[in-house]
């Protein structure tokens, strides 16, 4: 089984991270390669950086398909052209909060979500009503650095974390938390450790639904919604 691991930015040691988070919990006989966004923002902070992150992202994953991807997971949480790129592929195409927040669905009665900046929010309590999690999800909350310094300021954001997920547990009632930010899934084993909350990361989860999907022979329906777009002259 082949899955295609995309991230939709250019920052080629975000995309690394993420392809360990994947390869650490793939099944026996599962590859996952990796591809990284090419002219793409350094990260996804905002409307407009989603926006400029697509059109690359569906180039990407038609030619993963074409070398043989059977499924595909967006590794960027605020699902950037999700609808787009399940019209794009013929295989499964999971994204990350989707993908959480469905777990988090099944694992608790009450979550909350933590993520990087204060302007993720907006975008990804949308999303949460779009998945029809309004009722579960408490708060999303954010410990206010960009993306990248998770990467240059681990441990700061790791002390961080800890704090709001600890404030998510007290103040929410929130009886899991997911991690609003596909940077920070290396982190996932050791929160759950210093919290004795339960983390979810977006990464692992979509990969191993992607297993489950492939593995149950299913594709994409191509009925009408997300029918291969239409060729026009």
């Amino acid at each position: 089984m082949q899955i295609l691991l995309i991230n939709p930015n250019s920052t080629a040691s975000m995309t690394e991270q993420a392809l360990r988070t994947a390869q650490r919990v793939a099944a026996p006989g599962t590859s996952i390669f990796a591809r990284t966004g090419i002219d793409t923002p350094v990260s996804i902070e905002g409307f407009s950086d989603e926006a400029l992150s697509v059109p690359d992202m569906l180039a990407q994953i038609r030619a993963g398909e074409a070398d043989g991807a059977q499924a595909t997971v967006i590794a960027c949480f605020d699902d950037p052209g999700l609808d787009a790129a399940r019209e794009a592929a013929g295989g499964p195409v999971l994204g990350i909060c989707q993908a959480a927040v469905q777990a988090a669905m099944v694992l608790s009665k009450r979550f909350s979500i933590i993520t990087t900046l204060p302007r993720s929010v907006p975008a990804i309590e949308d999303l949460v009503l779009r998945y029809g999690a309004s009722q579960h999800c408490r708060r999303v909350r954010c410990i206010d650095l960009p993306v990248l310094t998770l990467e240059t300021e681990t441990q700061r954001a790791f002390d961080l974390l800890v704090a709001e997920i600890s404030r998510a547990r007290d103040e929410d009632s929130a009886e899991a938390v997911v991690l609003g930010c596909a940077g920070m899934s290396e982190m996932t084993a050791a929160l759950t450790e210093a919290t004795g909350v339960v983390v979810i990361d977006g990464i692992v989860v979509a990969i191993k639904a992607a297993e489950a999907l492939v593995g149950a022979g299913l594709r994409t329906s191509k009925a009408n919604a997300y029918a291969y777009p239409r060729v026009k002259d």
